[in-house]
């Protein structure tokens, strides 16, 4: 007993000043049932309030007051699809330091998850049962009108589209790697990371057979007793355990519109979503965010390097302080991007490794700046957000230190295009591809593989997450797969001083197929002098899009076509002695689905073909890669 309270004792004691260390590193030697007997005693609790939508279903929602707090007090939000029904991890460690630091902390169920009625969907209605439940928490007598949100991840992403509405209590607002809640902005048309450049990616087959579950239990309807239904949830959770899923096998599974089914999962969002082309008018039926629906919110951005989608989540941040529409919203958008990956902010520290990659120390005071931000617009405190704050603030790898620039790319940042060449034979990086400033002369001879869909490329980290474990995100050595005959290898000389690059990277590609359809997979990855190589970032491109994804047109055998993949975003200092390398193939698997190369309906089909796929780097057919380094 001594023990227990000596750690409540100095848990009360914890600095609640803007300079504390990131909550995670500050609480990690707590119990949880240390902080619970904490939150008990600074907090009054109001858990399973049902906050009614205009529609009439009801979003259980749990209230955390500080005790002791005179007049209204400001109020942060975090909404969410998972459990919370017991506190744990990053959120119990929000709703303690948030009611330390005087604000109601409010945890809400998304509608249909839960205690929450009503049927769900993905982003939880974040256009009503947001704006709703905005309104609701105004009205409320201890609510001084203001209310931030904050959250990571699936608890950030349905924070987008709200922004768009510019609810009058919604004056600040945090998404943390929240780039499953973008439909369309800029160059990139992924529709919540079901897509990159067209190809559907895996991780969300995977998560959804965890979070979408139709068959769920609920409580009976009319239960109207707060009380009783707080009883009920202290004891019952509702939380569906599934069976297990060996995932790396299953992930196999063909056709792909069967992969859930086949498990006996009934139909649900999954089959909703399969079937549906990039440009389908029903990904703007739901929750995603599409540019030209304006912005009306502060923000501050939390990304990473290796998360899934860090190349839309940068555009949109281009996107809101340019949008217009709420010029003090525009004025104020500020992003922080580590070298990490998906939510993994508490793994920032003096020595961070990043797959197996060292990344010295990225220690960044993340609960510093969400704090400073919620006090300068949730308090009225100027002075804890400084206006000097750089709008950018990234962690260039390679070089391993944080930077501040006032735009991104960095004002200071300059295309240095790099043409892929070879003499015909870039096959593996055992063969001839190289790296050029110089473009490619007549006459120079193609780079052809052959592409199996049964035999896939294997992924090996890059950006993802939430996918079952069938790929570990971050820096890896990319040769396992270097040694192929269908990876085509272009690697520059040896670096005679360092080149940093940060920005978006683009790439362009001149290629021919003999199938219908295909995919280009494109890598960035840094070779250090030992010949490590570790990969930066990938993206990928199905050929029938070429054209827009409005407008899907097979390949004609034997003609050039132009493949421009949607843009690796990234922050990369490659050192002198370094070599700079850009891998070509036509797979990326288990991260993306595999091209059949029918043409046909890929996820509906079985049986696929083999193609026989060519990278053209002539005069009249270059291909190349822009890099934009910093001069």
């Amino acid at each position: 007993m001594k023990k227990i309270a000596a750690t409540l004792t100095a848990l009360a004691l914890l600095a609640s000043d803007a300079t504390t260390l990131a909550l995670a590193q500050d609480y990690a030697k707590y119990s949880p049932e240390a902080m619970e007997g904490e939150l008990a005693r600074i907090a009054s609790k109001q858990l399973s309030v049902m906050v009614p939508m205009r529609d009439g279903v009801r979003l259980s929602t749990d209230i955390y007051l500080p005790k002791n707090a005179s007049g209204r007090l400001p109020v942060i939000l975090w909404k969410t699809p998972y459990n919370e029904g017991k506190l744990k991890g990053s959120t119990q460690r929000y709703v303690l330091e948030s009611v330390k630091r005087g604000y109601v902390f409010i945890v809400q169920s998304e509608r249909g998850r839960y205690f929450s009625e009503g049927d769900w969907q993905i982003l939880g209605n974040p256009q009503t049962d947001g704006y709703d439940t905005l309104s609701w928490i105004a009205q409320q007598p201890w609510s001084n009108g203001k209310v931030g949100t904050l959250g990571c991840s699936s608890s950030a992403e349905w924070q987008l589209a709200l922004a768009a509405l510019n609810h009058p209590a919604h004056a600040a607002m945090v998404p943390m790697s929240a780039g499953a809640g973008i439909g369309k902005v800029g160059r990139f048309q992924e529709q919540g990371n079901w897509y990159t450049g067209g190809v559907p990616r895996n991780l969300f087959f995977v998560w959804l057979y965890g979070v979408d579950n139709p068959l769920r239990a609920r409580l009976p309807a009319g239960i109207q007793d707060e009380r009783l239904r707080a009883r009920v949830e202290a004891y019952n959770d509702l939380h569906a355990s599934k069976p297990a899923v060996d995932w790396n096998k299953q992930i196999r599974h063909l056709p792909v519109d069967r992969m859930l089914s086949s498990l006996g999962e009934p139909p649900a969002t999954f089959e909703q979503f399969i079937g549906r082309t990039p440009a389908d008018p029903g990904w703007r039926q739901g929750g995603l965010y599409h540019e030209g629906m304006g912005w009306g919110v502060p923000a501050l951005w939390f990304n990473s390097w290796y998360d899934v989608s860090i190349g839309p989540n940068l555009e949109l941040f281009n996107h809101a302080r340019a949008a217009g529409t709420d010029k003090e919203a525009s004025a104020n958008q500020y992003a922080v991007v580590a070298p990490i990956p998906h939510c993994a902010y508490s793994r920032m520290g003096p020595d961070t490794t990043v797959g197996a990659r060292a990344m010295g120390d990225t220690s960044f005071d993340v609960d510093g700046a969400v704090y400073g931000w919620f006090d300068r617009w949730l308090k009225g405190d100027a002075k804890a957000f400084p206006a000097s704050t750089p709008h950018v603030r990234y962690y260039e790898m390679g070089a391993n230190r944080w930077h501040g620039a006032s735009t991104w790319p960095p004002q200071n940042a300059r295309p240095m295009r790099l043409y892929l060449r070879s003499g015909g034979r870039a096959n593996s990086l055992h063969g001839d591809g190289r790296l050029s400033m110089e473009a490619p002369a007549a006459g120079e001879a193609p780079d052809r593989y052959r592409y199996d869909p049964m035999n896939p490329v294997q992924t090996i980290g890059g950006g993802d997450c939430c996918n079952g474990g069938i790929v570990v995100p971050g820096a890896f050595d990319q040769r396992p797969v270097e040694v192929r005959s269908d990876v085509l290898v272009y690697t520059s000389d040896p670096l005679p001083q360092a080149v940093s690059v940060a920005g978006f990277v683009d790439a362009v590609l001149k290629v021919s197929s003999n199938a219908k359809d295909t995919d280009f997979a494109v890598k960035l990855v840094d070779v250090a002098p030992d010949g490590t190589a570790w990969i930066i970032g990938d993206t990928i491109f199905r050929a029938r899009y070429r054209n827009g994804f409005e407008r899907p047109e097979p390949l004609k055998a034997g003609e050039v076509a132009t493949i421009r993949p949607s843009p690796i975003a990234t922050a990369i200092q490659f050192g002198a002695g370094h070599r700079i390398r850009v891998e070509v193939t036509s797979s990326n698997f288990p991260k993306f689905v595999r091209n059949l190369n029918t043409g046909g309906p890929n996820e509906s089909e079985k049986e696929g073909v083999v193609a026989d796929n060519a990278l053209h780097h002539d005069a009249a057919n270059p291909s190349y890669i822009e890099l934009p380094v910093l001069r």
